[in-house]
């Protein structure tokens, strides 16, 4: 009951804010003029989805199990459908247009991928440790990923990497999770900084590490503290390339006297990672520079360097959202007071951007308690995956709130910029039929599942 509060809690407040953005005093609608309005049609979609809801709970849980494969295969059907046959809207091709409403796959993709994945998991033979298993896996997050990606849509082909989550709690090593950031944190260096001051601050953090091991070691630490201020006042006063030479042939010199030790690799280890991350922070610097579109350029530095972003262009949304949520202060300007709102100030304000009507409408208070709903919601999920007896069961619920969790982080985040702007929806609350019944038929799967925990 706990669960479904939150979830009615989320719909009822996400209905509200669509009204918000699009109720107009001075107009007055029949009822056909009304579902054909952006307020009529979300509210033909969550009765849509009320009922699909209703009706999950009435089919057997074991099925979701047994045809979770069958499902997995008309999500990417559907995929390759909407390449050919699929309606272009803001320049990407995600949609099928059906009989006057428009479906989003890829929504839609997202749960059969969630149980296919806790299917495979839970087959006897898979070990996420032998590298068939985590082939395989890589192969069902790569098909529906490559096939969003041609429509193109970034953002939603993102949120399968969600699955991360819940193949680490299931046991996919660690020494995965640590690669990847560190490629996404040289990635952002090569962005954000000028490839020789990148490459002298690695190699001064690993002279300081190396210093721990080396013969003397109070002697090597002290030594390496002082040439660290050295180096690093001189960085800053003349960021000159030649400053890597020495500093290059001091890491050298102590790799060479660490190998010496025996069964001593740390210092090899250390020199490959500086190799391949100073490699990456070249490509990323080049590929922005030489490879990327103007507008996707801009889109990099709205979020990394947003003072060289133009105020009236590529910058204009975050500011605009900025502006809509700080102006809602602590209790906001009241429902349907929110002048940005009505005003059309921040575009996209029923879906991407929906927060800010939250923001502005009801202020900090609202705000916090939407974050605090999801926050409940996602730790509601986990102590529901956790209880659960049938390994399945648990590896579905775990793919949802991992999905969930990407949705609800990036959405408010790229609202602040935190993050960039890739276009996802809030969970129950943006404006779009869609992902509230995709959402709402994970919530209704997980629900069926959990009411027979105990039977295997």
């Amino acid at each position: 009951m706990v669960t479904f509060s939150i979830l009615l809690a989320l719909v009822a407040v996400g209905w509200l804010m669509v009204f918000a953005v699009g109720y107009d005093e001075s107009v007055r609608y029949n009822s056909l003029e009304f579902f054909s309005t952006p307020i009529g049609r979300q509210t033909v979609w969550v009765g849509i989805s009320f009922v699909a809801f209703l009706l999950i709970q009435l089919i057997d849980w074991r099925f979701w199990q047994t045809f979770a494969y069958p499902i997995y295969g008309l999500g990417i059907m559907l995929l390759v459908g909407v390449l050919v046959f699929g309606k272009t809207i803001n320049g990407a091709t995600s949609w099928l247009s059906i009989g006057g409403f428009t479906l989003q796959p890829s929504e839609l993709t997202k749960f059969g991928t969630a149980l296919a994945i806790a299917a495979f998991l839970n087959n006897y033979s898979t070990n996420l440790k032998n590298t068939n298993s985590q082939l395989s896996i890589l192969g069902l997050l790569l098909a529906p990923i490559l096939l969003i990606l041609l429509q193109p849509d970034a953002g939603s082909a993102l949120v399968f990497f969600s699955f991360l989550i819940l193949l680490y709690r299931e046991g996919l090593p660690g020494a995965y999770y640590g690669i990847g950031f560190g490629v996404v944190l040289f990635l952002l260096l090569g962005l954000l900084l000028p490839l020789p001051v990148i490459v002298l601050g690695v190699e001064l953090v690993f002279i300081l590490i190396l210093s721990f091991y080396m013969p003397q070691r109070n002697i090597s630490i002290f030594s390496a503290l002082v040439y660290l201020a050295i180096m690093v006042s001189m960085a800053v006063q003349t960021q000159s390339v030649y400053l890597i030479i020495p500093t290059t042939l001091i890491l050298i010199a102590m790799i060479w006297v660490l190998q010496r030790k025996p069964n001593f690799s740390f210092g090899t280890l250390m020199f490959v990672i500086f190799i391949a991350g100073s490699g990456l922070a070249f490509a990323s610097g080049y590929v922005f520079n030489n490879v990327l579109r103007p507008h996707q350029q801009d889109r990099i530095n709205v979020w990394l360097r947003p003072e060289l972003s133009d105020p009236r262009g590529s910058l204009y949304n975050v500011m605009q959202s900025k502006l809509a949520i700080s102006s809602g202060g602590i209790q906001g300007k009241g429902f349907l007071n929110g002048t940005m709102t009505k005003l059309n100030y921040v575009p996209e304000q029923s879906t991407d951007f929906i927060f800010c009507t939250v923001g502005e409408e009801h202020g900090f208070i609202g705000s916090a308690s939407i974050i605090l709903l999801f926050s409940v919601l996602l730790i509601r999920l986990t102590i529901l995956a956790e209880r659960q007896k049938s390994a399945f069961s648990r590896q579905y619920i775990y793919g949802i709130a991992g999905i969930l969790f990407v949705h609800f982080f990036i959405n408010i985040g790229m609202t602040m910029g935190l993050v960039p702007i890739i276009g996802i929806p809030l969970p129950f609350i943006s404006r779009g039929g869609s992902a509230l019944l995709g959402f709402s038929v994970m919530m209704a799967v997980i629900l069926k599942l959990d009411s027979h925990r105990y039977q295997i």
